[in-house]
């Protein structure tokens, strides 16, 4: 790996962690084009690569959402906010489902979902789904603020079906917290706090499981950069995912996931990928 493409694996992990779009389906088209999977050690280190390079990701939004993060390690100790407790507790609930599920069938979905057409059938269904919830929505009234750990619960449950490749955390976090009532600012919000932990967790499991095999395969200045990219990238895409939908909808994520299932599909049946 140059460190060219760590810098672009870094931006595009970073544009696309937190946009209903799904990282991981880009990362894992981007590694093919680039050759980075020709080799089964290879395709490994890749996939871990693209795994740890998550903390960029995790750092932005922890420096965006340090005040809400202090709120809750202040109300652990005792001398924090009733809402800081409530979103601890939500947070919590909402990694467990997730959690376990990915504990016990990481290996499996690594070996039979990790691949272009499985991503590609992802991006097409998420995109449908989109463009249906767009054109019913009934936008949610609930601030952040109500959240429970039964609210963190129910949406960790539907953050399960992001561990198919393609499908996207994003995107189905949103769409149930949305489901359950919350305002689209608020449901957002909550995907990005609850993204923290779930990738946090992810990434320094799989740090501790593949970090040799990452430093082995491409050495340490590829994941540095990479870290680097990912965090000015992502801290981009949240603050601008904000601002684009106080005035729009999630209408236009709906014709992108098409629009790349589409291309990738193409490129696949004509030159191979």
């Amino acid at each position: 790996m140059s460190l060219g493409e760590a810098a672009l694996l870094g931006i595009i992990e970073g544009l696309t962690e937190y946009l209903p779009v799904s990282s991981t389906g880009h990362l894992t088209v981007t590694q093919e084009l680039l050759g980075l999977t020709d080799t089964e050690r290879g395709r490994e280190a890749a996939n871990a690569y693209a795994v740890i390079i998550q903390a960029g990701a995790i750092a932005a939004v922890g420096f965006l959402y340090r005040t809400k993060f202090v709120e809750i390690l202040r109300s652990i100790a005792g001398t924090g906010s009733t809402h800081g407790r409530r979103l601890g507790a939500a947070l919590a609930a909402g990694f467990i489902p997730a959690g376990i599920a990915g504990f016990l069938l990481g290996d499996l979905i690594k070996d039979r979902l990790f691949g272009i057409w499985p991503t590609v059938a992802a991006w097409a269904v998420g995109g449908v789904v989109l463009l249906i919830w767009s054109r019913h929505e009934r936008s949610g009234t609930l601030p952040l603020e109500s959240i429970g750990a039964r609210h963190g619960l129910l949406i960790g449950c539907a953050q399960v079906l992001a561990l198919w490749p393609g499908t996207s955390r994003s995107l189905v976090t949103i769409l149930g917290a949305l489901a359950l009532g919350f305002a689209l600012r608020a449901a957002v919000e909550f995907s990005f706090l609850l993204g923290f932990v779930t990738l946090g967790t992810a990434t320094v499991y799989e740090a501790l499981q593949s970090g040799s095999l990452v430093v082995d395969e491409f050495g340490w200045q590829a994941p540095a950069l990479g870290f680097v990219a990912a965090t000015v990238s992502a801290a981009a895409a949240v603050v601008w995912m904000l601002r684009y939908l106080e005035r729009r909808g999630l209408s236009i994520f709906g014709w992108y996931r098409l629009g790349i299932a589409a291309l990738v599909a193409a490129l696949t049946i004509t030159v191979g990928l």
